[in-house]
C-alpha cells in the first residue's frame, strides 16, 4: 500500500494497519504566534501521507495535537518567560485568547493550502487529567521521581532511550536546554514531565505533586494514548522535534503500557530560507498569507514542496516560487483545456475501474509506484506532466487521470467549484461579446476577470476557467 522510511529502524517500511484503519499522530502547532512556511511543509507530511493511504481505498484516522498550555521548556526566552506569556503582554489578551486567535489562524492557513482537517484536534489545556494519570503510573512504574513539586523522567530506566536519534545516552548531546541546568536531576538528560508552578506563572493546575504544570513532551504522549491507543501506525513530524521530544515520547508511552506504541516515525526535512532553516529566532519566517499578499497561489507553495522528497531539504526563494507558480499555472490550463468533465475516480480502485485505455492505466501505475515508494512525488509530478502530454491517451482520460491524481497531490488541477454569480455573468456576458465579434468588450471583461484572479482559456471547446 505504502512505504515509508521509519526513522527509528533506518529503512523503508510498509504500511500494514491491523484492523483496516491506519491510526496516524502528528505533532501540531504551538499557539502563540502564527505558523510559518516551514511548519506547513512538516503539517503537510502527515496530509501527504493520509491522502496517499485513503488514495489505495484504506481509511485513515489522524490525530493532530494543539499545544496551547504554554509554559514548554524549548518555549522559553533566555530569562526563564513563557513566550505564551510574552504573547499575551505585548497583544493585550489573555493567553486564552492568545490560543484561540493563533488556533484559528492555523485552521485557515492548513486551509490556504489544502491540508485536510485531522479527525480530531485534542488541545493540551484540555487533557491536564490525563496528564496527570499518565505521570503518576510513570512513577509508579519507577520510570519518574519528584523533587520540591517537579516531577521528571528517569532515563536511565528506559535502556532504550536514544534509539531514535540514534545516540547513546552517555555521549547525547544536551537536548532539554534550561532543564539541563537543573541541580535536582538525578542525571543531566533526565527531562521534566510535571514543573512546580513559579510566582509569574498562568494556567497553574492541581496535581498530587502541588500546583504546577505540564512539560512539553508528556502532553503529546497523554493524548496519543487517549485517542489513537496503546498501539498505533505512523507518527509524523519535521526533523527538529525527532530529539527530544520524540525521544522522550517514546520513553514516556513505552514506560507507561510497557511496549511498543508507535510502528513508523516518519520525520520531514527542514525548509531553508537561503542556508538557515526558517526559524522564528532567525529572523527568517514567511507565513503563507505573506505568500498569499504577494499575489501568489498559496497552492503554488505547496506545489514547490513537492518538487523535493521529504527527507530531503528544500530551499526557498523567490525564484523557486515563482517557478511553482507558473508550473502550476500551466499544469491547470493544460487540464482545462482537455475539456473534461464528471465524476472523479477519488481512488485508485476507482480509476483503475473507470479507465480501459492501456497507455493510461501504464501512466497510472507509474503515478501509484512513485507515491508509494516513500512519497516520492518528484517523480508523481513528471508522471502526471508525461501523461498531460501524451497524444496516444484521449484528451477525456487524460482528465480524469489528473482529476484522480489530485485526490493525492490537492493542488485544485480541475478547478475550485463554481464561481461566484457575479464573476459567472461576466463570463456568460463574454461569450456574447466574442459571438457578436465586440472584441474589444470582450478583452475590457478578461482584464476584469483577470483582476479578479480569473484567468479564462478559450479552445475549439469553448471557454473554460482556473483560478490564478
Amino acid at each position: 500500500m505504502l512505504n515509508l522510511y521509519n526513522t527509528l529502524t533506518g529503512r523503508k517500511e510498509a504500511v500494514v494497519p491491523e484492523n483496516g484503519t491506519v491510526k496516524i499522530y502528528s505533532c501540531g502547532p504551538t499557539v502563540y504566534r502564527p505558523v510559518h512556511i516551514g511548519n506547513l511543509r512538516s503539517f503537510l507530511l502527515s496530509d501527504i501521507v493520509a491522502r496517499a493511504i485513503t488514495y489505495r481505498d484504506v481509511e485513515v484516522y489522524k490525530v493532530m495535537n494543539i499545544t496551547d498550555v504554554g509554559h514548554m521548556t524549548d518555549e522559553l526566552t533566555d530569562d526563564g518567560r513563557d513566550k505564551m506569556l510574552l504573547a499575551a503582554d505585548d497583544e493585550g489578551l489573555s493567553t486564552e485568547q492568545i490560543a484561540a486567535k493563533y488556533t484559528n489562524a492555523f485552521h485557515e492557513d492548513i486551509a490556504a493550502v489544502n491540508i485536510k482537517p485531522a479527525d480530531v484536534y485534542p488541545k493540551a489545556t484540555e487533557h491536564v487529567p490525563q496528564i496527570i494519570e499518565l505521570i503518576a503510573k510513570l512513577i509508579e512504574r519507577g520510570h519518574a521521581y519528584e523533587v520540591g513539586g517537579t516531577v521528571y523522567y528517569d532515563v536511565t530506566t528506559f535502556p532504550a532511550y536514544g534509539r531514535l536519534s540514534h545516540q547513546s545516552l552517555d555521549d547525547m548531546r544536551a537536548g532539554h536546554r534550561i532543564e539541563e541546568v537543573d541541580s535536582a536531576k538525578r542525571h543531566h538528560q533526565d527531562f521534566v514531565l510535571w514543573r512546580a508552578a513559579g510566582p509569574r506563572r498562568e494556567l497553574v493546575y492541581d496535581s498530587p505533586w502541588g500546583p504546577g504544570y505540564p512539560g512539553w513532551h508528556i502532553e503529546c504522549s497523554a493524548m496519543s494514548l487517549e485517542y489513537l491507543g496503546e498501539r498505533f501506525d505512523i507518527h509524523t513530524a519535521g526533523i527538529d522535534l525527532r530529539f527530544p521530544h520524540h525521544e522522550d515520547e517514546i520513553a514516556q508511552s513505552e514506560g507507561a503500557v510497557g511496549h511498543e506504541v508507535v510502528k513508523l516515525w516518519v520525520h520531514g526535512e527542514h525548509l531553508l530560507m537561503g542556508r538557515a532553516k526558517m526559524a522564528k529566532s532567525a529572523g527568517n519566517v514567511l507565513t503563507i498569507g505573506s505568500v498569499a499578499d504577494q499575489g501568489f497561489d498559496p497552492l503554488a507553495f505547496r506545489y514547490l514542496c513537492f518538487t523535493g522528497r521529504y527527507r530531503r531539504q528544500v530551499h526557498f526563494t523567490d525564484d523557486a516560487l515563482v517557478a511553482a507558480a507558473t508550473a502550476l499555472r500551466r499544469l491547470r490550463e493544460q487540464v482545462s483545456l482537455l475539456g473534461g468533465a464528471g465524476a472523479v475516480p477519488a481512488t485508485d480502485t476507482a480509476l483503475r475501474e473507470a479507465v480501459e485505455d492501456d497507455a493510461a492505466l501504464a501512466h497510472h501505475a507509474r503515478f501509484v509506484d512513485a507515491v508509494t515508494d516513500d512519497l516520492d512525488l518528484p517523480s508523481a509530478l513528471t508522471v502526471l506532466h508525461d501523461a498531460l502530454g501524451d497524444d496516444a491517451v484521449s484528451p477525456a482520460v487524460r482528465w480524469t487521470l489528473a482529476a484522480s491524481w489530485d485526490a493525492v497531490l490537492g493542488l485544485d488541477l480541475v478547478g475550485s467549484g463554481e464561481l461566484p454569480p457575479e464573476l459567472a455573468a461576466l463570463v456568460r456576458e463574454r461569450e456574447e461579446a466574442r459571438s457578436a465579434r465586440d472584441f474589444a468588450r470582450a478583452d475590457e471583461i478578461r482584464d476584469r476577470l483577470r483582476s479578479a484572479g480569473i484567468e479564462l482559456l478559450d479552445s475549439a471547446a469553448g471557454t473554460s476557467w482556473v483560478r490564478r
